[in-house]
């Protein structure tokens, strides 16, 4: 992963976007040495997106599975949840 300092980020984004858009690469952008921020492709964003609402969707039904919980407006409330169909 390129790692770029987030004062270094006005001069070098062009480039910068350019790494990701054409060679799928991942960069961190970093502030005193520490990730604040990612720049990633929108194939690697819509991966994640599933990766976490799979884990949503996964204590969603866990939580709906406690005794004394079988309310889903309960749960998604919970769990900060969008009203979703698929659960």
């Amino acid at each position: 992963m390129t790692r770029v300092a987030a004062s270094k980020l006005r001069t070098t984004i062009s480039d910068l976007l350019d790494r990701v858009v054409h060679h799928g690469e991942r960069v961190a952008v970093e502030r005193y040495g520490k990730p604040v921020a990612a720049l990633v492709s929108p194939e690697d964003l819509e991966l994640l997106e599933a990766i976490e609402n799979r884990i949503d969707i996964e204590a969603a039904r866990k939580a709906l599975r406690e005794p004394g919980r079988r309310r889903w407006d309960e749960v998604r409330a919970e769990l900060a949840l969008q009203d979703d169909p698929a659960v």
